[in-house]
């Protein structure tokens, strides 16, 4: 059948799925970027876009600012030399190193862990700071064929980051690492291995010597995985790692498949399957890509040697049987036609009112075909007659269901046509007997036309073929009755997902769910443990009669009771297929506990915590674990899911191996040619015009290579994303001022290790430490602030909220303020700096400016410890001959993860509200500065402020005069009388540089000479250009007509201060100008 209302033509979406359909991870999902209520992108919409990106990158154009920001330079490589036997600790009484190099960061640290336990539930005895709760999870089990890239890479760091910040927490925690056989993927990348180096195909083999060879090469291979997974510093407990065809998996596998055939949920039946010639074997619907096509294109497929045509529609006629005239069909598959068995219109259609019930005869087979009536049928389709092949569409089978038509296979599992086509057309390629049908209508005369037509074409993930649905007999799961358990998880809160608004679409598709098909034509994975029952005495024909067991004789006991025989008169044949992947991954969460038996590992870990995975698996794996999972141990396998975005590469594009724009992780942390990469691209098995573009990203992207970045800083770059929005766009840049971050945490110890060991006291505990002055005070409540901040992130899972809060502390106020600011006190330069705060205590607060320092710098190496594993550890352990008090744990790791309530001492909320005006008027002082060109010179300043802000600038005057670089601050109050006596100086001079800060405030930059004039006049002029559409712009907000009764108060108080600082400023750049022009020498 192919007119249907849905106005799809040769389309392999069943009715029943609903709006969302299985497909391949690069299916329609949610969009993140738009509303949970939105509508997934069209298939058509999404090859639009593709277009457009590969055009882009094949034009000539560059982004400047983006090949800009990927500029780099070679670093100098520091590396590890020290006889270090790996497991044991690295030497870290080595002089520090100048520069931060990765390679030396990231050298031993991780054998050592590993070897020491460290990343085992075990180890939760050990530690001093237990909590008696378990966090456990799975690492999503990556294909056994392949490698990683950094969608993986983001997983890992995500996952990693959880779970160390959960063990350092005191968490007993288990986090398994696996992999998955990859039944499709491996037997393919097998026989094309074999074809290529022995000339063999996968039948000049037994099944047995083809699966010795699998094993071989998979062993050969190694662990390749795994080490990847190392070098991405992921704390995976390597004692339990899972191979989904390891005995113990294998046997919960025949485990589950007996149970769930003893219980009715299994059951065998003849149906539609996704079939791919090429592979000659049944895939699952993820495995499926839909192409569109606009139109005629020539395509090429797998196993012809010509381009073959789609996009296009034939018309032809069925002679009516006994009366005149004839029923004129169209289709996009003229091959099937031989499987033709009706021919359907719509019951209301006026132009076949008089053919209902009548005959057509088939011009090739001479079978009468029914025409029947369906309001299935679009009447405004074609010609509104439409050909029933139920063999070979899934719409057509269920039409064939509700009204008893034979099922006719034409096309066979290898792609040729079968007997039933006749002798002219036995054994012929499907799509070769396309050609001879239409030539022998043309020739019968009941050719009609053909005609351009969009179409959806069903392609093979795996091989490229076009898929054949095929009538074969398979076992099924029933998805109803255990869909609704999962709908009703979620709906009970039993089950939460991460972000919410995918529980919408969970719904939906469960609601809407088809049974499973879970037979799969190969050999390398699990063979389904069900026999066929041979009665060799019996001469009567039988239906097929089955069987299943845990093995052969108990499934040879079973078939003897069922059937009333003795266990010798019957012979038992194994199905020779194989379980679909997905059915095997499925069992993942407690079969990698030691399930179906009771271990302790299983009554401990299980249900998991949690699952962390991609949101494009959400129906293909996830949906099936918790399916599976409350059918088989009765409790739902994680209390949560949390969906992460995808990761696309510059130009937006999903990273995917078919189009060769994948990245190995590990080339981003050790660093990689470009002629390397291109290399890459073309050992893969590209498509010539996927090749050029993919090519060509790659001479765009990175026409140096990339460079080493090292795994802290990639970890990092990848949390910093909001995983719970839009897709995640990762440029190599942005990793690189990640490993910038590194080398400003490497300098910033630097400096805490000379100050320390200059230091003649020790430091002090943090809980007895109480700041001083009022830049210790502010100091440590920012930092009380981050702690606090990255708990409620972190409990969020908004880990971007936990890198932003803590990469703007150690930058933002570590580095730029509070180091800076205490660096003359602690190296007892500028006395006068100290001497003006505080005379008699000088000393003391050198003290606890130290201390301070190192517990700010210590501590957010613990807030760190989670996403950069290793710089962390590498400089912590450097600390800890300076801690004070107890002896820590051996590895940061291990440490208490910093909490809030440790720190309430350190809140001074006022500090914190005072200083951002003090900072604001720092950034308007060292603008005046910048706008005089001066380096070195210290003018003095005034600031003429309110008599509250005067207060606030008296309290943190040693941050100005330092942080401004300024010889000295004179505060002057103009409302007077409201002014503390303190603060009556003298009237700021007529000559300087005048700056605004907001409406209230101003500073006065006195300078001697050397100003140029001329200069400073064009500035402020360019600066007045600038600020007056910004003035007009909230003018024409403020006194538009619904503005006091549509903007919120507080919204209105922010615009009238805006509004306020604005006047104020031009205000002061038309004195500042007048001032200017006076004393401007006249030519």
């Amino acid at each position: 059948m192919r007119m249907i209302k849905a106005g799809r033509i040769l389309s392999l979406r069943l009715p029943s799925r609903g709006p969302v359909r299985l497909c391949s991870s690069n299916k329609p999902k949610p969009s993140p970027s738009s509303s949970p209520n939105s509508f997934p992108r069209t298939q058509a919409e999404k090859q639009r876009r593709r277009r457009v990106r590969e055009e882009a990158i094949l034009s000539s154009q560059h982004s400047t600012a983006e090949d800009k920001a990927v500029e780099w330079c070679q670093k100098e490589k520091v590396v590890y030399t020290a006889e270090t036997p790996d497991g044991t600790k690295k030497d870290t009484r080595f002089p520090f190193p100048s520069s931060y190099s990765p390679e030396y960061v990231e050298s031993r640290w991780y054998q050592w862990w590993e070897k020491e336990g460290f990343f085992s539930p075990e180890q939760h005895e050990r530690l001093t700071h237990t909590v008696d709760q378990t966090f456990s999870l799975c690492i999503p089990p990556p294909n056994v064929t392949g490698t990683l890239h950094l969608g993986h890479a983001l997983t890992v760091a995500v996952e990693d980051a959880l779970v160390r910040w959960k063990r350092m927490q005191g968490y007993r925690v288990l986090w398994v690492p696996g992999c998955d056989h990859a039944g499709i993927a491996t037997q393919t990348v097998m026989e094309r291995r074999l074809l290529r180096k022995e000339g063999k195909r996968r039948q000049d083999f037994t099944r047995e010597e083809f699966l010795q060879e699998v094993w071989k090469w998979k062993n050969e291979k190694g662990d390749e995985i795994y080490h990847q997974l190392r070098k991405l510093g992921a704390s995976l407990d390597w004692s339990r790692a899972c191979f989904t065809m390891d005995p113990g998996f294998s046997n919960a596998v025949t485990e589950a498949f007996v149970r769930l055939c003893d219980s009715g949920r299994i059951y065998r039946s003849e149906g539609l399957v996704n079939w791919s010639c090429a592979l000659e074997s049944a895939i699952s619907d993820i495995e499926v890509d839909s192409k569109e096509v606009s139109g005629q294109i020539m395509l090429s497929v797998p196993g012809y040697e010509n381009k073959i045509e789609f996009g296009t529609m034939v018309t032809f006629a069925y002679p009516l049987e006994d009366h005149d005239g004839e029923m004129a069909v169209s289709t996009t598959r003229p091959e099937t036609m031989l499987g033709d068995v009706a021919v359907a219109v719509h019951p209301d259609d006026p132009r076949y009112q008089a053919v209902h019930g009548k005959q057509c005869r088939h011009p090739f087979t001479n079978r009468l075909l029914p025409i029947i009536t369906d309001s299935m049928v679009d009447m405004e389709l074609g010609t509104g007659a439409v050909k029933v092949t139920p063999a070979h569409d899934h719409t057509d089978f269920l039409l064939s269901q509700r009204h008893s038509l034979p099922r006719l296979t034409v096309i066979g599992e290898d792609g040729t046509m079968t007997p039933l086509c006749g002798q002219w057309l036995e054994g012929v390629k499907r799509f070769d007997a396309r050609q001879l049908i239409v030539n022998a209508l043309v020739e019968k005369k009941l050719f009609r036309g053909k005609k351009t037509h969009a179409m959806t074409l069903p392609m093979c993930s795996r091989s490229g073929d076009i898929i054949e649905p095929l009538l074969k007999k398979q076992w099924f799961v029933r998805c109803e009755d255990i869909a609704k358990k999962a709908i009703q998880a979620v709906e009970d809160g039993q089950l939460e997902i991460i972000p919410h608004f995918y529980t919408k679409t969970w719904k939906n598709w469960l609601s809407n769910i088809s049974d499973w098909c879970i037979s799969r034509q190969l050999w390398w994975g699990h063979q389904i443990p069900a026999y066929l029952v041979v009665h060799p005495n019996s001469t009567d024909k039988q239906e097929e009669q089955w069987v299943w067991g845990r093995s052969e004789d108990e499934a040879r006991q079973r078939a003897a009771v069922k059937y009333g025989v003795t266990t010798e008169d019957i012979i038992l044949i194994q199905d020779p297929d194989v379980l679909d992947t997905w059915f095997s991954s499925g069992l993942f969460p407690f079969a990698m506990l030691g399930w179906p038996e009771q271990t302790t590992d299983l009554q401990r870990f299980y249900p998991n915590s949690i699952l962390e995975t991609g949101s494009d698996l959400i129906f293909f794996w996830v949906a099936r674990m918790v399916m599976l999972g409350t059918e088989l141990t009765g409790q739902i396998p994680f209390k949560q899911v949390l969906f992460h975005s995808l990761v696309r590469d510059k130009h937006g594009r999903k990273m995917s191996k078919s189009l060769g724009n994948v990245i190995d992780p590990l080339d981003v942390i050790h660093g990689v040619s470009l002629e390397r990469l291109q290399k890459k691209v073309k050992e893969g098995n590209l498509d010539p015009r996927e090749q050029l573009v993919a090519m060509e990203a790659q001479r765009k992207d990175f026409p140096k290579g990339i460079p080493e970045c090292g795994t802290d800083a990639l970890r990092f770059a990848l949390c910093s994303h909001k995983m719970q929005g839009e897709d995640i766009s990762l440029s190599i840049s942005q990793v690189l001022s990640c490993r910038h971050f590194c080398n400003k945490i490497w300098q910033t110890l630097k400096f805490t290790l000379g100050v320390l060991e200059q230091s003649t006291t020790p430091v002090g505990m943090l809980e007895k430490t109480i700041p001083m002055n009022s830049m210790d005070q502010w100091i440590c409540s920012r930092f009380y602030s981050t702690v606090l901040q990255c708990e409620q992130a972190f409990e969020a899972y908004e880990l971007h909220t936990v890198t932003s809060a803590l990469y703007s502390f150690w930058v933002h106020n570590l580095c730029d303020v509070y180091i800076e600011y205490v660096k003359p006190v602690l190296s007892q330069q500028n006395e006068g700096a100290v001497v003006q705060t505080d005379t008699e205590h000088s000393g003391s607060m050198r003290q606890v400016a130290t201390t301070v320092l190192y517990h700010c710098v210590s501590t957010s190496l613990a807030l760190l410890s989670p996403f950069m594993p290793f710089i962390t550890e590498e400089l912590w352990q450097r600390l800890q001959p300076f801690r004070p008090g107890v002896a820590a744990q051996s590895s940061l790791c291990l440490e208490p993860y910093p909490c809030s309530s440790q720190l309430a001492h350190w809140h001074f909320p006022d500090e914190e509200r005072d200083f951002l005006f003090v900072q604001e008027v720092i950034r308007v002082a060292r603008s005046l500065r910048a706008q005089c060109g001066l380096t070195k010179e210290k003018p003095a300043m005034w600031a003429a402020c309110s008599p509250s802000q005067a207060q606030v600038l008296h309290h943190f005057r040693s941050a100005v005069w330092t942080l401004s670089r300024v010889s000295s601050l004179h505060i002057y109050c103009p409302q007077g009388a409201d002014a503390p006596l303190s603060f009556h100086s003298t009237r700021p001079p007529k000559e300087s540089l005048i700056g605004v800060v907001d409406h209230t405030c101003q500073l006065h930059l006195r300078i001697q000479s050397g100003l140029d004039v001329s200069k400073q006049i064009s500035k402020l002029f360019q600066r007045r250009e600038k600020l007056i559409p910004k003035l007009e712009e909230i003018l024409c907000r403020v006194e538009s007509p619904d503005y006091l009764a549509k903007v919120p108060a507080h919204v209105r108080q922010q615009m009238d201060s805006k509004m306020s600082t604005l006047q104020q400023e031009l205000k002061t750049i038309e004195e500042q100008l007048k001032v200017l022009q006076e004393t401007q020498p006249t030519e």
